[in-house]
């Protein structure tokens, strides 16, 4: 045992990498998958873009009207604290009532907003990992709020999402934009190895 603990280790004492299993490399790192992934982008984006429109051309999310619809959805959510097992819980329906109460027209906007920024980001493949993640934290929160609805669905793709994000968007616009970041594709020559030199020996 504690010859595997120091392989893991290392000689200079910091921890080693660890392998990715060969199914897992196939599934979220293997290019070849990545129109499984657009599929998935795609519908995921496409709900988040309808619900987004939803918002934009009914009433109570933007404009004369907005804030109506976010303050009835959360006086839904803090009526179901009730019961000895509540569908949401009371810390969370505190930070409701401090945080987004107060402020449901400007909520408004960042919810409408931020579904259709998602949405656009996973359908265009840009940026796929932080579309997903954005997309996971809004399902969480709606469930976390007492809405089930298609939110556990999403959820669970949009976690599938950010395991594949070095070729979920492969097939998209992260195909360019990745790279200029370094990451995880690189372009153009690989780098010279550089061959050190022997130094100069006296006499």
């Amino acid at each position: 045992m504690m010859g595997t603990l120091a392989n893991m280790i290392g000689r200079s004492g910091s921890p080693s990498q660890i392998p990715e299993p060969r199914l897992a490399r196939f599934l979220f790192a293997d290019v070849r998958l990545s129109w499984v992934w657009l599929i998935v982008r795609v519908y995921v984006g496409w709900q988040w873009v309808s619900a987004a429109i939803d918002k934009i051309q009914g009433p109570g999310w933007i404009g004369s009207t907005a804030g109506v619809g976010l303050k009835g959805f959360v006086g839904g959510s803090i009526a179901q604290t009730a019961g000895s097992h509540p569908a949401v819980q009371g810390w969370y329906a505190t930070l409701l009532k401090d945080l987004v109460l107060p402020h449901v027209v400007g909520w408004s906007y960042v919810i409408t907003f931020g579904e259709l920024a998602c949405g656009i980001g996973l359908i265009l493949g840009l940026f796929t990992g932080i579309a997903a993640f954005s997309g996971a934290f809004m399902n969480m929160n709606y469930m976390m709020a007492g809405a089930v609805s298609i939110n556990p669905i999403l959820l669970f793709l949009e976690l599938l999402l950010i395991l594949a994000w070095r070729v979920a968007g492969y097939i998209g616009l992260d195909f360019f934009a990745l790279p200029y970041l370094g990451t995880p594709w690189s372009r153009g020559p690989l780098p010279a190895k550089v061959v050190p030199q022997a130094s100069p020996q006296p006499g």
